[in-house]
Formats: C-alpha cells, structure tokens, sequence
C-alpha cells in the first residue's frame, strides 16, 4: 500500500483545479499544467481536496498510486511557488553568459557551448560562474539543469566542471612521483 498516496492534496486558495475524466488541470499565479491520471488510479475532488484511489484489481496500482498524487502535488507547488535549479561553475575560464532566450558557456572547449531552453523555461547568468534554472515543471527544470551539467561534468582530480550548488565531488589523489 502507498502511504503518500493515502494523503490527499489540498489546494490553496489562488489555484484551480479540474478534473475532466482522467485528466488534472492545475491553473495557478505563476501558470497552468496538466496531467493524465493512469487508468488504475480514480481521483475525486470535493472540498478544495483531490483524493486518490486505486481501481480494484489493479495490478501495478500501488506504485501509480503513490506516483499519481506526487504529480498533482508537484504541479500546485509549480503554479504556486515554481521551482529553481542553480549550477556553478568551477574551473580557469569557466563563464557564462545569458544571450537572449539561451545561455553561451565557455567550459574549456575549442568552441562556445550555446544552449537554448525548452518553452516555458528561463536559464539566467548572474554571476559568470553561477546558472540558475527556472520553471514552474519540476521535471523539465531538473532535465535542463542535467543537461547542462552534461556538458562538462565534474571531474574528480581538480574539481573542474559543471555542478549542481551543494554538490560534493569526492577528490582522488593524483599520480605520485
């Protein structure tokens, strides 16, 4: 049995939210998602509380369960507060630069690393060696801030690369004479 799936969610006041068979709406503030509930998951919502169910005889419904209700909750947080990711970045000449829409980054390649954003995220330089990430999605916010890190992950002799702020990077010891 889920025990996070037993918890309603409760809506605040400044968001809306419908449901349309099986799929949730959540309009907020800051924007609007949506997302479709499994087909072993039944929501009902009644006084400013979505709750969650499992169909009878389902047989992955725990797990979808669970799943289910941490989708809607991380959609209200979205519309509500958004979520933010923030990189640094640590290395000689390591910089970024916001250009528009996107960011450029010098990280030690021949060439300059140009990334633009998917819709609905906004990528920000405010210091050159600091990136914070935007949005209301949770899961599209942490995709772009993977991606950028991808670019030039820690590595563990110097430490140089593209962290997450708060990240350890365990150092090994170099070659010894």
């Amino acid at each position: 049995m889920s025990r996070i799936g037993k918890k309603p969610v409760t809506v605040p006041s400044g968001v809306t939210l419908t449901q349309t068979g099986q799929t949730v709406s959540v309009k907020g503030p800051k924007g609007e998602l949506s997302f479709t509930l499994p087909d072993v998951v039944k929501g009902s919502f009644a006084d400013n509380e979505l709750s969650l169910d499992v169909a009878d005889g389902a047989k992955n419904g725990s797990a979808m369960w669970g799943m289910a209700r941490t989708m809607v909750a991380n959609m209200i947080e979205g519309v509500t507060n958004g979520y933010t990711k923030a990189l640094e970045l640590r290395g000689v000449g390591y910089r970024a630069q916001a250009k528009g829409t996107g960011i450029t980054m010098q990280l030690g390649y021949s060439h300059d690393v140009n990334y633009t954003p998917p819709e609905g995220i906004k990528i920000e330089a405010p210091k050159p060696t600091s990136i914070v990430v935007s949005g209301i999605d949770k899961q599209k916010v942490g995709q772009v801030a993977a991606e950028i890190r991808a670019f030039r992950k820690p590595e563990p002799y110097k430490g140089k690369g593209v962290r997450y702020v708060g990240e350890y990077v365990r150092q090994k010891e170099g070659k010894k004479k």
